[in-house]
């Protein structure tokens, strides 16, 4: 059924925060600034708007098609019929508008759109910020809010531990997926109760398959359906400010996937895509990559950027697959990508977005943490885009990660072999500000759980993830750990069921919870452990070379040097006596932690709480301890008077 191109529609408001006078929705300067790519939130004009105009209640839409032969709006409001609300074209912009009576809020909608060839499709409203949810794929109307708080900036000198969680799975209440009232009132106490200064949500934003955990979004503004509304999205984020916990969400920006409603060939043409597939398809991921050459496709995703943190409040945005997006033969063979102008891999144009992007989010939200999932050497990714950097807050240390869990996958007998891969990540610790992650990467795709990583029988799995915990918040870097971790869970994570919380009545995983708990209280409350994460002051090796007993030893401090911890590894399972270690500082020192106490599930050897030093002087130090090492443990210690004693 063919229908007849829109005539202009009258009465329509002009902008950008409600009805005005004149005749369009979209007014000239919105429809400059469109055109331009210049509009930082392009969302208060495109989309479903709820207004009421020369007394009529009713609702504006907008869609960006440039290349469509006509538009419609259908929804339940004209029992989805294309010839009732045709949309006019603004040439100058490629948008099609209408002001349609009696659409209001909690509508569900689609566009209907007619390409150069005559084939008509129905869409789902890129910019809508709500939507019906699985298994329908209709847009909702929804009115706009105000600006959302947010807590105070972070500082780069301030703890960052972040608890990681997949909405879905976390607990499910009955067996239901939970949604956000739910885990407003259960996961973020549990969150703030365990120490950690934030929580990562994986991608919250629309998408039609569960098992993709939300990173093929089809909706970039509308928060999945299945977990509530964007209100109840908004509460819960209040409650974690409440709690003092920051939030930051996946952002999904590199690709998008090639469902009909969604965005693939929006109107016709490969609007939001590259056509050629060489340049416009993901073959990891059987997804579409975003044109970052068309600034009305690079103005699109930095306003949803601003979407998410001005309309919800959120403290950062963790940007994925950030190297995928960085090179043009990303998992391509050789004559299956297209080299840039220079003749090179490096994508010139998503380098360009990255910075726009960082830029933007920095001067219109400051404070705001943008964090890059790269997993490449590719420099400066964490600094400033004046310098030549791409202007990110942070970036996940993925080498960290590899070597490390490279290195505890390996029998104690053998890690004399693999000594290198613990100190490596300190040789280069300092070109990025780094983020050490232990994510749900890791625990996927047939990877195991991180307790099965480990070597040995059931004790000596549990004493090796204790270290490799206690040493990634020993380390410099803020941390990300996966939810299940402090559990540690046997089995993979599973995203249609929960995380095993049954296992809490094992004394071994109950002390693998207490463990965690501690290690961010304490890594909260020592200066030396957070304060100088990204300056080489803040951390120096006592001794890296023992590749024999597989102990390593290092001296963490604050930037004026008054704060100064020692931390000790044993990473093999024989304990060792009249260990020498030395000290920068003469008298009592406290063990602030022991990863083989009981109460974590260990042996309980240790130094009775805390050793006398020794005028003796070791390792570069003035005086030294005389430690008794535990089998397969990290101790964390620090000079009387420094804390609670």
């Amino acid at each position: 059924m063919s229908f007849a191109t829109a005539s202009p529609s009258a009465d329509l408001p002009s902008t950008a925060t409600g009805p005005a006078t004149g005749t369009d929705w979209i007014g000239e300067l919105d429809a400059w600034l469109l055109a331009e790519g210049r509009h930082r939130r392009p969302w208060q004009k495109l989309g479903a708007h709820p207004v009421c105009w020369n007394g009529v209640d009713g609702t504006a839409f907008a869609v960006w098609a440039p290349h469509a032969r006509a538009v419609s709006v259908v929804g339940d409001f004209n029992d989805w019929d294309a010839r009732r609300d045709p949309l006019r074209l603004r040439p100058e912009c490629g948008v099609w508008e209408r002001f349609v009576p009696g659409a209001t809020a909690g509508a569900l909608y689609k566009f209907d759109l007619t390409d150069g060839h005559g084939e008509r499709v129905l869409k789902a409203d890129p910019c809508a910020r709500a939507s019906e949810g699985p298994p329908g794929n209709a847009s909702r109307v929804c009115a706009q809010v105000d600006v959302q708080p947010r807590l105070p900036p972070h500082s780069p000198q301030s703890p960052m531990c972040i608890y990681e969680v997949h909405a879905g799975s976390w607990r499910r209440p009955g067996g239901f997926c939970p949604d956000w009232d739910y885990l407003k009132r259960e996961l973020v106490p549990y969150v703030r109760d365990m120490g950690f200064t934030h929580l990562e949500l994986l991608p919250v934003a629309e998408h039609p398959f569960y098992g993709s955990w939300g990173y093929q979004p089809t909706g970039l503004f509308a928060p999945a359906a299945r977990y509530g509304s964007p209100e109840s999205l908004r509460a819960f984020i209040t409650a974690a400010h409440a709690a003092g916990l920051g939030v930051i969400l996946d952002w999904v920006p590199g690709h998008f996937p090639a469902d009909v409603h969604g965005l693939a060939r929006f109107d016709g043409t490969a609007l939001y895509e590259h056509a050629d597939p060489r340049e416009g398809f993901h073959h990891d991921w059987n997804t579409l990559i975003y044109n970052f050459g068309r600034h009305e496709v690079r103005n699109f995703l930095i306003g949803n950027a601003l979407y998410w943190i001005e309309q919800f409040g959120v403290d950062g945005l963790r940007v994925d697959a950030v190297a995928s997006m960085l090179y043009r033969d990303y998992s391509r063979p050789p004559g299956q990508w297209v080299p840039n102008c220079d003749g090179g891999r490096e994508n010139y144009e998503a380098i360009a977005f990255l910075r726009e992007l960082n830029d933007t989010v920095h001067q219109e939200a400051p404070g705001v943490l943008m964090l890059a999932e790269e997993s490449t050497a590719f420099p400066r990714i964490s600094h400033p885009t004046a310098v030549g950097g791409l202007g990110f807050d942070g970036k996940w240390n993925m080498g960290w990660m590899a070597d490390t869990l490279a290195y505890f996958a390996q029998e104690p007998v053998h890690r004399r072999w693999h000594h290198h891969r613990i100190t490596f990540g300190l040789v280069y610790a300092w070109s990025e500000r780094f983020l050490l992650p232990l994510s749900h990467d890791e625990v996927v795709h047939g990877k195991g759980s991180l307790l099965r990583k480990m070597p040995g029988d059931r004790w000596q799995q549990h004493a090796n993830l204790r270290c490799l915990l206690a040493l990634m918040y020993a380390l410099p870097g803020g941390k990300l750990l996966f939810m299940g971790a402090e559990l540690a869970t046997p089995w993979e994570w599973n995203h249609d069921g929960e995380l095993d919380w049954g296992l809490l009545g094992d004394g071994q995983h109950a002390g693998m919870q207490r463990l965690v708990g501690d290690l961010n209280h304490l890594y909260r409350s020592r200066p030396a452990l957070h304060d100088a994460d990204h300056e080489p002051s803040g951390f120096q090796w006592l001794d890296a070379d023992d590749e024999q007993h597989s102990v390593y030893s290092f001296l963490r401090r604050d930037r004026a040097a008054q704060a100064q911890v020692v931390v000790v590894a044993n990473l093999t399972p024989v304990p060792r006596h009249d260990w020498r270690v030395g000290v920068p500082a003469a008298g009592r020192w406290i063990e602030r932690l022991n990863t083989d106490s009981t109460h974590y599930g260990g042996s309980n050897v240790g130094n009775a709480g805390g050793v006398l030093s020794e005028a003796v002087a070791a390792q570069g130090q003035p005086c030294s301890l005389r430690l008794t090492l535990p089998p397969l443990a990290v101790l964390i210690l620090e000079a009387a008077g420094h804390g609670s004693d």
